[in-house]
């Protein structure tokens, strides 16, 4: 028997991209829900427009993590598609339902394309973040020479963007997931809130547990990219970042590895807070790379100690 699909499309403040997203949504599955986390731009009016996507609208920012785990919840399919609203479907989307009753297959992925109809290399499919990879993210080192061996390996820029492929994480923004291996890994873990690394740590730990993972490019979406994200001030944008950074490190690697990821965020927010004392933007620089710094210093000095010290320090570094 064939697996049933809907789609699920999480909103944040998105009224200028999201008609798109959910028209095109309307048009493929007859399961389309839209969780909205307090959106105070219209979204929400904009989606009670459309007769075929239903609308939970939440009071308040729930995260990213925690609005999946509520249209896994209110959803009665099969296969769940997680669509991006500043993503639009340029094609049909069965070659994904199909990969996900594959055996052994937790998830899938179709091709993200620009504006302009290029693949996002690079953004599409990345492969788990190595202690390395996050160390050289945290220090600019990837911003800086792109093409050093470990980011090439972490974005997968060798990728062949048109050849179907086991990968190991592809965005969320346009990922199908089988609804047995969401309710048997538990879900999301809404610690990554409000956005960040959510994903990431719910393939790491499919595949953990011997899942595959599989893109393919035949179901393809417009992406335009970071929609909600640009919206939140940067100074929070990089707090969330680095926060949800440091605790993927502490779930997934060795005291050793997150005491060296957590050394790298910290020398890497001191030199950006040292270098925006002489910016134009002085003020926003040392705020937003201000607040890591002690972040970063937390996870290193509990994280060495595996106690757990870290995520409770951090809990309220949130908002």
């Amino acid at each position: 028997m064939r697996p049933t699909s809907g789609a699920a499309i999480i909103t944040y403040n998105s009224a200028q991209c999201v008609a798109a997203s959910v028209a095109s949504a309307t048009a493929r599955f007859e399961q389309v829900l839209v969780i909205d986390n307090g959106s105070e731009d219209g979204t929400p009016e904009i989606i009670e427009r459309f007769a075929g996507a239903r609308l939970i609208a939440n009071t308040s920012n729930r995260g990213f993590a925690a609005a999946v785990n509520q249209a896994f919840a209110a959803l009665e399919c099969d296969c769940v598609l997680l669509l991006n609203p500043d993503a639009e479907l340029v094609s049909e989307v069965d070659s994904l339902t199909e990969a996900c009753s594959e055996a052994g297959v937790a998830a899938a992925a179709g091709k993200l394309i620009d504006e302009c109809g290029r693949p996002q290399l690079g953004f599409n499919v990345r492969s788990f973040p190595s202690p390395a990879a996050l160390a050289l993210e945290a220090l600019g080192v990837n911003r800086l020479f792109p093409s050093n061996p470990v980011n090439r390996r972490y974005r997968r820029l060798d990728l062949e963007p048109d050849r179907p492929a086991d990968v190991e994480q592809p965005a969320g923004a346009f990922l199908m997931i089988r609804r047995d291996v969401w309710s048997r890994l538990g879900g999301f873990d809404e610690r990554f809130h409000p956005v960040f690394f959510e994903e990431v740590d719910f393939l790491a730990r499919a595949a953990r547990q011997g899942y595959r993972i599989r893109y393919i490019p035949q179901a393809v979406a417009r992406h335009l990219g970071g929609h909600s994200i640009q919206r939140l001030p940067a100074r929070r944008r990089q707090r969330y970042w680095y926060l949800n950074m440091l605790r993927y490190a502490e779930k997934h690697f060795s005291r050793g590895a997150l005491a060296g990821v957590s050394a790298a965020v910290l020398l890497g927010a001191l030199a950006r807070a040292g270098a925006g004392l002489f910016g134009v933007e002085r003020r926003e620089a040392l705020a937003a790379h201000g607040r890591v710094i002690p972040l970063a210093a937390k996870f290193l000095f509990a994280g060495l100690g595996r106690s757990g010290g870290a995520q409770r320090a951090a809990a309220g570094s949130v908002g």
